[in-house]
């Protein structure tokens, strides 16, 4: 059951205009599912994802400001994006350059909203 609803949000994801890959980890630093292209180490992504994201929202804590909602990282016409979906997990978009301030981006918002909902 779980399975087949990790691969549900990640065709959904995938479906949206500008993404390469994508990824649902768990907030732990665990793989849960992942579309994206190449030979990669899926326990290493996990755990640097998740690690980024943790560090985003500590970072913000020390100046006492809301917790990121995403974080991006952007270079070599790509985007890695990093979004919190609920309290268990997070979603990772490969996505083209730019990808964070596309209409594409907004879609991403509610699928995360959903996710965040269902796990």
């Amino acid at each position: 059951m779980l399975k087949e609803k990790v691969n549900m949000y990640i065709g959904k994801i995938r479906a949206i205009e500008g993404v390469r890959g994508c990824a649902l980890i768990s907030r732990d630093g665990i793989m849960l599912g992942q579309s994206m292209d190449g030979d990669f180490n899926e326990p290493w992504l996990a755990a640097m994802c998740a690690t980024l994201f943790a560090s985003a929202e500590s970072a913000s804590g020390i100046l006492g400001i809301p917790p990121p909602e995403d974080v991006c990282v952007r270079g070599g016409g790509s985007s890695l994006v990093v979004l919190g979906a609920g309290e268990k997990v997070l979603v990772v978009v490969v996505g083209r350059s730019g990808f964070e301030r596309t209409e594409g981006a907004r879609t991403l918002e509610a699928i995360t909203m959903e996710i965040g909902g269902s796990f």
